[in-house]
């Protein structure tokens, strides 16, 4: 996976149908708006895709209909270790690849238990890759089935092998982020922070780009920020955009991903507010609400921006 150009990869939603099933036409739209909005790359069948509620096959499926719908505009990574043993979860990596990937993203959470050491994570990462020949993975720190924080030591080893490209972070340590990026630096492999309230000084440290929930919103200014987070004649603007992810952390996880895809529909993109996250019942006026405030502090910023907006 190229990481010559610093950049936005969302972590991306899967739309549903009002009968629960996926909805591959709302699928093709939004990887369509992804990419119409300047994006690095795409991580398929993660979190925010609802992973932990689609059957392996919906998972591939998905998988596959992004690789197919992104035609190689942009790299796409995709989890591919679903559970159960290392062993199974090698050939999970391995069906994972063969649909077209570009990297494999192992969940940290599920190659060890909570219970076990960081050595046993080590090792069993190492027999990951040693049961996977020659594939390119990434790592995750998805905070189900809990979080599970890649030590910079251990990540400098692992990405030591030139097997291991890509890194999603969420430990929310910029002076971790920092050590990280030490210990690997000079490897073909990229950093993507998640937690937008450093983003600008994560990717003054030299991450690779950043991969945020935020980007399921508004996509364009990730991108944005991406591209001028060091042009010194936008520093006010910097500092603004900064400043809006800051204030606007809490309300942009409050029944995610529901008030994500409620925000894109109100953009225009057509698809529905299904998910199969079961925290669809507190979804009330009042979050509704909260969305239509974003939505009007967001166009302001976007004005003082001079961001174009992408039709959905």
């Amino acid at each position: 996976m190229s990481i010559s150009k610093k950049g936005f990869v969302p972590v991306m939603l899967t739309p549903f149908k009002n009968d629960g099933n996926i909805d591959y036409h709302g699928l093709t739209l939004l990887t369509n708006f992804y990419l119409e909005s300047g994006v690095s790359g795409l991580f398929a069948n993660c979190l925010s895709s609802e992973m932990y509620n689609l059957s392996e096959a919906e998972s591939l499926s998905i998988i596959k209909h992004v690789i197919d719908v992104s035609a190689g505009k942009v790299p796409v990574v995709a989890t591919g270790t679903f559970g159960g043993n290392i062993p199974k979860q090698a050939e999970t990596v391995k069906k994972v690849y063969d649909l077209g990937v570009d990297a494999v993203i192992g969940i940290a959470s599920l190659l060890a238990s909570d219970k076990e050491e960081e050595v046993t994570f080590l090792n069993n990462c190492l027999e990951l890759l040693e049961l996977t020949e020659k594939i390119p993975l990434g790592f995750y720190e998805c905070p189900l089935p809990y979080k599970r924080v890649i030590s910079p030591k251990h990540l400098g080893e692992l990405v030591k092998t030139g097997r291991v490209v890509y890194h999603k972070d969420t430990c929310l340590d910029i002076k971790q982020i920092k050590e990280k990026l030490k210990v690997t630096s000079g490897h073909n492999f990229g950093l993507y922070d998640a937690y937008m309230a450093h983003a600008v000084e994560s990717l003054e440290a030299g991450s690779a780009g950043l991969s945020c929930i935020q980007g399921n919103y508004f996509p364009e200014l990730v991108v944005w920020l991406s591209t001028n987070f060091n042009n010194p004649s936008k520093r006010e603007q910097i500092d603004l955009a900064q400043q809006f992810f800051i204030d606007n952390m809490v309300v942009m996880h409050n029944f995610y991903p529901m008030t994500a895809k409620y925000y894109l529909k109100k953009r225009g993109l057509n698809i529905s507010t299904i998910t199969r996250f079961p925290n669809s019942k507190g979804f009330t006026n009042q979050v509704m609400s909260s969305m239509n405030q974003l939505a009007l502090n967001y166009e302001q910023l976007r004005n003082a921006l001079e961001i174009k907006s992408v039709i959905c």
